[in-house]
């Protein structure tokens, strides 16, 4: 028999689910209290029992989104530096990244919402990019000095987040791919080669 703190805990969870998913897929403003809870299929009334308010939630939910989707994209780190981040852009830079607004990344769905939101909301968002970058940098079999992988994984996250951000908001297609395409090949590989457009995403 289910207990009153594992049901609660259960809808809890379906909020921030549901959350999360408004928010990539229609931003701060579309993630309204009334659509969540609705998608949620809870009442508006029993909101307040999980969150204090709006940003709070928008908070918690992008901070959800990031801790199930980073550990999926980053995968083990058992790669030699360079191949970990051709790896890593050949699987966010896709198209059908690109197309899955509401299950891709949180970064490339609210990068521009997170310059216009609340300075709590832009400290959670910072924290959890530095941890990406971490979780990036970490653990690589050969010696990289750390200060190179860090400036590396700024530039992968930057032409990954921002490469996206471009490619959903042009309206022609085929300037769109041509921007994954670009942003893609910036991090080859050593000998010049480029990526291909293959790789399923699941978010840093």
């Amino acid at each position: 028999m289910t207990t009153r703190s594992e049901a609660k805990r259960a809808a809890r969870l379906r909020i921030l689910d549901a959350s999360a998913a408004r928010l990539r897929g229609e931003g701060l403003e579309g993630a309204s209290v009334a659509n969540v809870m609705s998608d949620a299929g809870l009442t508006h009334g029993a909101f307040y029992s999980h969150f204090l308010n709006k940003d709070d939630l928008s908070q918690q939910a992008f901070r959800h989104a990031v801790d199930i989707g980073r550990p999926l994209w980053t995968g083990k780190c058992d790669q030699k530096w360079s191949a970990r981040m051709i790896r890593l852009a050949r699987s966010y830079l896709t198209r059908r990244h690109r197309d899955n607004r509401s299950g891709g990344c949180p970064f490339a769905a609210l990068g521009v919402d997170a310059a216009r939101a609340s300075e709590p909301f832009r400290g959670m968002f910072g924290d959890e990019l530095v941890k990406s970058i971490q979780a990036i940098t970490g653990g690589v079999k050969e010696t990289v000095p750390q200060e190179r992988r860090e400036q590396e994984a700024i530039r992968l996250m930057a032409l990954c987040v921002g490469g996206m951000v471009l490619a959903r908001g042009v309206s022609d297609p085929e300037l769109s791919g041509r921007i994954l395409d670009t942003c893609r090949n910036a991090i080859s590989a050593d000998d010049g080669s480029f990526l291909n457009d293959k790789g399923i995403f699941h978010g840093p």
